[in-house]
């Protein structure tokens, strides 16, 4: 990580602080209102309940009106499952239909997503909280009524305030995802500190990439949702700012990792050199740059002051010239090259940190060659699509998503047992008669620790523990000071806050939080009775085990989805390559017709990174699953080195890809050996027989482009072995089969 700017600052000038603030307003003010002004405490909890529900869909990112039909979609869903809840409570036998059939319900929206699984957990958690109070019929109607009208007024109050403040919302997510591309520069770093570990150096970047890669679609689904129309405006002045930061962070991106290269052989071919320490110390400074740049862009100020890089480039060029002196360009031409080339793309990450921070100074920059807001950049939002068919083609048991819906349908039942029985537990009714009408937070508990794989369960499950005991402490003491009302008040408040902004960036602290702020409000419904700590901690630690016991029925192991993530990784990586060589065969066209710069090379370059976006995401979800799996029991992995070694050389392929084509472009044509090295690659990855060139040309600006071919062919040569020796176990395995390895 950039050790330039500290994590709280970050975090306190971050969209996630900003919309936890949002979020916990919309959802405070109706319940301060109707208790604070008309002394209607219980309905201003029903309110705040049915707000809660709509502000769980109201996340950072993407098309607002995605948002805007996300927050009303769970409107509506959460009005009639407060209705249904509401109406099977007075049931003895409806109850204990209705609870686990939703649970299987809303479980199954996981198919569409994140924003699907939000939906589903958010209709989970207003039917949860509708049992905690028994209802008569008569009453579900007014308790229905008053939770859909909390959850309208957050709906109007979020669109509201994000028309307002769509430029501060489209800062930080942009800021997010310089922070993000920051420490991504960072850790590139690394692989030139001979003194480092290559395994912990490639463990730590593809963290970091994955992270990055999030961050970059967030603020893309931000920032080119409504592009500038070249107008006057401010607000359309405001959007070319930010659209023109955008697109030279993107350009710095491809910068970064277009300098891949086997770090391994060059920690061996240039061991003692100084060359490797000033290439790391230059991408430091930059990335610390690159983090000023971005709590100044959270900030809203203009940035001025950068730390230069001369001194590092100018070093750099000496060690190159006595490497020159000492014959290496005949030696050996390609490691020589590739010096060249690392010492170019500094040079080109400087000039691109340089014009964002010039950027940042002047929103609406007068240069003709500055990327204009173009219509097609629309093709690279991400699209939702709410097909009814994906959610029935998933009704099966080989479906992971049909089986987490089973699994957190038994753990709702058996929480609804285990909360039975402990209200007819007459040893539990002496000691704690509250006990008995708690069952409801067994159930929440189940609910949000519960996830579709078991590693993410697992981990969550430890999370809420450890937050909601550090939370009940502090609440113990907090109590046992015995602070004014206003004081208690003030900090439901800052938990309520700190509570939703903190559950994208630590759980454990989120459920510290959001345990403390629970317990506030109890203190404040039953004031004087300190019980309530512990019959939370109780009925955290029951949900939490039946949680993770439920875990083992029809388990969803990660090692059952990477044969199809790593076939989707490999196939976006052939794509990615085709897009290229498309690219370049039209810029070549393009120059032959006279007109360089053309609509039909436009398009092939937007189609390229458009292939490269898709790299990028499928990397992540490999790589995320990956891990996921290395987090599970030992007996439950397979094929670890293989999983390991496809994730590194795909890595690899797709830098040395991007770092390849932009070279070939300017070329009107190549020479033999390329050729053949780029029909070799092609070949491998679609896993047929290739024959690699024996010689590719060094000559004139050849060099630069012989080592990256050299190590495409490598990689894809390394990624057909490791699939390959997946074929016995995926043709034994049936799909799906939770038995042992």
């Amino acid at each position: 990580m950039t050790p330039s700017t500290p994590q709280l600052q970050r975090f306190f000038y971050s969209h996630y602080f900003f919309g936890g603030l949002r979020q916990a307003t919309g959802v405070l003010l109706p319940a301060l209102v109707l208790s604070g002004l008309f002394g209607w405490i219980a309905s201003g909890f029903v309110a705040a309940v049915g707000a809660a529900c709509v502000a769980i869909l109201d996340q950072p990112g993407g098309p607002r009106r995605y948002g805007i039909n996300g927050m009303f979609a769970a409107l509506c869903l959460g009005s009639a499952t407060t209705a249904v809840t509401g109406l099977a409570a007075s049931h003895a036998l409806a109850i204990w239909l209705v609870v686990p059939a939703l649970c299987f319900a809303f479980s199954m929206l996981t198919v569409y997503g994140k924003h699907g699984g939000l939906l589903g957990f958010a209709c989970l958690l207003i039917m949860t909280l509708t049992l905690r109070t028994p209802l008569t019929q008569a009453d579900v109607l007014q308790h229905t009524l008053t939770s859909f009208l909390g959850g309208a007024f957050y709906l109007v109050y979020s669109a509201i305030a994000h028309r307002v403040l769509w430029h501060r919302e489209e800062q930080q997510a942009l800021s997010v995802a310089l922070f993000a591309t920051a420490d991504y520069i960072a850790t590139r770093a690394r692989f030139y500190d001979v003194h480092l570990d290559l395994e912990e150096s490639y463990r730590q970047l593809i963290r970091h990439q994955a992270a990055m890669t999030d961050a970059h679609q967030a603020a893309r689904d931000m920032v080119l949702r409504e592009l500038p129309r070249g107008t006057t405006s401010r607000a359309d002045r405001l959007r070319q700012g930010l659209l023109n930061l955008f697109v030279d962070m993107v350009s710095l991106l491809d910068s970064t990792v277009a300098t891949h290269t086997d770090y391994a052989t060059l920690r061996q071919a240039l061991p003692d050199s100084d060359a490797l320490l000033f290439v790391r110390d230059a991408m430091r400074k930059l990335a610390d740059n690159v983090s000023g740049l971005a709590l100044n862009v959270a900030r809203n100020r203009r940035t001025r002051v950068r730390n230069s890089v001369k001194a590092e480039l100018r070093a750099l060029e000496f060690e190159l010239q006595q490497l020159r002196e000492q014959g290496l360009p005949h030696s050996n031409p390609e490691l020589y090259a590739l010096l060249v080339q690392v010492l170019r793309r500094l040079r080109n990450m400087t000039r691109q940190v340089d014009r964002m921070a010039d950027h940042s100074v002047n929103p609406m920059p007068s240069d003709s060659d500055l990327p204009k807001a173009n219509r097609s950049l629309n093709r690279f939002l991400t699209r939702q699509k709410w097909q009814l068919a994906l959610l029935t083609d998933n009704l099966h048991r080989q479906s992971a998503h049909f089986r987490y819906a089973i699994r957190v349908a038994i753990a709702a039942l058996l929480s609804m047992v285990v909360g039975s029985a402990l209200a007819h537990t007459p040893m539990v009714r002496s000691l704690d008669p509250g006990m008995a009408g708690h069952s409801y937070w067994i159930i929440l508990t189940v609910l949000i620790i519960m996830k579709p794989g078991f590693a993410l369960t697992r981990q969550r499950n430890g999370w809420r523990l450890i937050g909601t005991l550090i939370g009940c402490g502090l609440s113990l003491v907090l109590f046992y000071l015995g602070l004014s009302p206003e004081l208690y008040l003030l900090i439901l408040v800052a938990s309520s806050v700190l509570g939703y902004s903190l559950i994208q960036v630590n759980y454990t602290l989120s459920a510290v939080f959001n345990t403390l702020f629970v317990l506030l409000i109890f203190h404040f419904l039953v004031p004087g009775s300190n019980t309530v700590v512990g019959e939370r901690l109780v009925d955290t630690v029951i949900g939490s085990i039946l949680a993770l016991s439920c875990s083992y029925i029809l388990p969803s192991w990660e090692r059952n989805t990477l044969d199809d993530l790593a076939r989707t990784l490999r196939a976006a990586n052939q794509i990615f390559l085709r897009g290229g060589l498309a690219f370049v065969q039209a810029a070549r066209m393009a120059r032959q017709a006279g007109q360089p710069g053309g609509t039909e090379q436009q398009e092939a370059e937007t189609q390229w990174k458009l292939c490269r976006k898709n790299v990028h995401i499928a990397f992540s979800n490999f790589a995320a699953a990956f891990y996921r799996m290395m987090d599970e029991p030992t007996r439950r992995q397979r094929h670890v080195p293989e999983f390991n070694r496809l994730m590194i050389q795909h890595h690899a392929l797709a830098s040395q890809i991007a770092a390849v084509i932009p070279q070939l472009a300017l070329l009107d044509t190549e020479p033999d050996g390329i050729r053949q090295a780029l029909a070799a690659t092609g070949d491998l990855l679609a896993d047929r027989p290739a024959a690699p060139p024996n010689v590719i040309e060094t000559d004139g600006d050849h060099a630069a482009l012989a080592y990256p071919l050299r190590q495409m062919i490598k990689a894809s040569q390394q990624i057909q072995e490791n699939m390959r020796a997946l074929e016995p176990v995926r043709s034994d395995a049936p799909t799906g089969s939770s038995g042992p390895a």
